[in-house]
């Protein structure tokens, strides 16, 4: 073991590290949780779903499960739970102790626990991982980093999240690339669809698909394991966008058949904001430049990709708590709660005239993001009342041809802040039928 690797545990052990018994998770929430997972420990996930003595012991873990607003745009960032809280300040500490020295000398080798811990939840190599600060960021690696010639195409949707459209529409710009988007009416209730439609914009110049893995604006899971196969038949690399996707649904990425895949850690694993994550293929990366300088960027190792020059290390290594949070409950467990959550408060609104709703609520197509809208309101008229008046916390869409209030619980929601919600959209849809 090298000196600085001897200094990073001993220094870490003493801070009590995500990587050590004395964690903080396991300091806090072990003797607990322990009790609570026995108790349920018969039960399937999605049984578990439904028991509110179970949740509530996880919503003990998260402050902002007593915010003075009901926080339901997880879409956008979610709250960490105390203990990564806790961590980011307690590497912070430490980092001002002698930043130079605690940052370069000893938590920068910290970096490769971390790493095996990713790699261990994603079902990967560690050296196909790459830590970085955003699903932005690690998309835009891949779609700079790939050589594509003029007139090769790619293959996105409408639908997409901006920046990833921007960055491919900059390429096309630039290089001459042909960047060809599809459009879809969600929700779609039929994987075929979607793959067919995929497949029909393949030409002999078609390099790559991009897909989105949840469509961040309405919730559509979409079918990325059979696009990923009909695009190899073809011999095309697909690119994953799994932000909304990776620490929520219950997949491995190893098993989803893409090439490139980039998340963000701070929706659903709650990991410190500002923390993501891009994987590629290992035989892959040496195809790959960085996004920013190295010096072998042709080199087949992951990690020239995190030479992003100095960065928060407290927040990389708040990433291990979240992780040891996370799987404490489960991957199905989180998901299947989430997705209870959604119905149980997506259900009721459709009661009321006037209300629709813009997502699935078929568990294969959907999870924890729905999309809502009342008759005669704008998305941003909707959302300006739902916080004025209700302290309640979403976010409006308006892009292309959708037009929604996107709402997004997790796990330190409550039934009661659900229904509040549900008792909210009722009231702001009659007074517009009154109007």
């Amino acid at each position: 073991m090298s000196h600085n690797r001897r200094n990073f545990v001993k220094t870490l052990a003493a801070a009590g590290s995500a990587f050590s018994l004395n964690s903080l998770f396991n300091t806090v929430h072990a003797a607990d949780w322990a009790v609570a997972n026995e108790r349920v420990k018969h039960l399937s996930p999605l049984e578990v779903a439904a028991d509110e003595d179970y949740w509530r012991t996880i919503q003990q873990g998260y402050t902002a499960s007593s915010s003075s607003i009901i926080i339901l745009n997880n879409g956008g960032v979610s709250p960490s739970p105390l203990v990564v809280q806790q961590a980011v300040e307690r590497y912070n500490q430490l980092v001002n102790q002698g930043p130079s020295y605690y940052m370069w000398r000893i938590l920068d080798q910290g970096r490769e626990p971390v790493r095996e811990k990713l790699a261990a939840l994603a079902g990967t190599l560690p050296d196909e991982i790459a830590i970085n600060r955003n699903a932005t960021e690690a998309l835009n690696t891949v779609i700079y980093g790939l050589d594509l010639a003029k007139g090769d195409e790619v293959i996105g949707t409408l639908q997409d999240y901006p920046n990833i459209i921007q960055a491919w529409r900059q390429r096309a710009q630039r290089e001459g690339i042909v960047y060809k988007q599809l459009s879809f009416n969600f929700p779609i209730e039929d994987d075929e669809q979607i793959v067919r439609e995929y497949e029909k914009a393949i030409t002999p110049k078609t390099k790559i698909i991009h897909v989105t893995h949840v469509i961040n604006w309405v919730g559509q899971i979409m079918p990325v394991q059979k696009i990923c196969r009909m695009a190899k038949k073809h011999g095309i690399e697909v690119v994953v966008d799994g932000a909304h996707s990776f620490g929520l649904l219950d997949f491995k990425v190893s098993d989803l058949g893409c090439d490139y895949f980039g998340t963000s850690l701070h929706k659903f694993l709650s990991a410190p904001v500002g923390s993501g994550m891009l994987w590629i293929k290992k035989e892959k990366i040496s195809k790959i430049w960085p996004l920013l300088c190295n010096s072998q960027p042709k080199s087949d190792d992951i990690r020239k990709f995190e030479t992003l020059g100095t960065r928060s290390f407290p927040i990389e290594q708040g990433i291990g708590e979240a992780i040891n949070f996370h799987n404490a409950i489960g991957n199905k467990r989180k998901e299947e709660r989430v997705r209870y959550l959604k119905n149980y408060w997506a259900e009721k609104v459709l009661k009321f005239p006037g209300v629709k709703l813009s997502t699935s609520l078929k568990p294969q197509f959907s999870c924890g993001i729905c999309g809502v809208s009342i008759d005669g309101m704008t998305p941003g008229e909707v959302e300006g009342k739902l916080m004025a008046k209700y302290k309640i916390n979403t976010s409006p869409t308006v892009w292309e041809n959708i037009s929604c209030v996107r709402v997004t619980p997790h796990v330190y929601t409550t039934l009661a802040d659900l229904d509040k919600l549900v008792k909210s959209i009722g009231e702001i849809a009659a007074d517009k039928k009154k109007a």
